[in-house]
């Protein structure tokens, strides 16, 4: 439904910082915060117990520690994938690393975000992972082409999945942020047929969703131009 509101979670050890966010929030239209923590290594315990799963996970990178054990966001990410393959986590952080970058988004993470970015980004980057399943900006993509584009054959493994034109073309216009309405409409067929093509995609290429569609197009030089 167009008025359903985008159920968002926040991960943040710094009050004040998640209190910011959570008022910035408030005020954007259709999303609602429905879930808190101070900790990653809780999240799990506490998500199910919820009555209700939020869409969007916003997750810090640095985290405390569960007494001497480290667990940081992107161990949160890679749990929450498996336990809760629904919930779309979207990285927050003070770090602007190329390897990083790519290295969480490989975990599971449907996008990440610079906490210096503005609250118009933000919300943005929530409406993308809610209704298309990831958001790659020009920071992202750009940080797993140069991790990620030049580690494996392209002609040799594209060759053996047997991709089809079409596949292809959806392909691409996936990593062009489409939703699925979108690229029926382009293509002129049904979006009953994307997701088809879609879940073809998936199990060909080995992916578990929309981000690592991305992963595998770059690393096969498949981005249109």
């Amino acid at each position: 439904m167009a008025d359903q509101k985008i159920r968002v979670g926040l991960v943040e050890d710094q009050l004040l910082f998640r209190q910011g966010l959570k008022a910035i929030l408030a005020n954007l239209p259709n999303v609602e915060v429905m879930f808190e923590s101070a900790d990653g290594y809780s999240v799990v315990d506490k998500l199910t117990a919820c009555p209700e799963l939020p869409h969007v996970l916003l997750v810090d990178l640095s985290l405390p520690p569960n007494g001497k054990t480290e667990y940081n966001g992107m161990q949160l990410t890679n749990d929450i994938t498996l336990r809760f393959p629904d919930i779309k986590v979207m990285i927050l952080s003070v770090h602007n690393d190329d390897s990083l970058i790519a290295q969480l988004i490989q975990y599971g993470a449907a996008g990440y975000l610079v906490k210096d970015c503005n609250p118009q980004e933000v919300y943005d980057a929530i409406q993308s992972v809610h209704t298309k399943g990831s958001y790659i900006n020009e920071q992202s993509l750009k940080a797993i082409q140069n991790n990620l584009g030049k580690r494996h054959k392209p002609k040799a493994l594209m060759a053996s999945l047997n991709l089809t034109k079409r596949e292809v073309e959806i392909l691409q216009l996936i990593c062009q942020q489409n939703t699925t309405e979108e690229i029926a409409e382009k293509l002129f067929i049904s979006a009953k047929t994307v997701d088809g093509h879609r879940n073809n995609l998936l199990q060909k290429t080995g992916s578990r969703n929309t981000v690592g569609l991305v992963l595998f197009a770059v690393s096969q030089n498949l981005l249109l131009k």
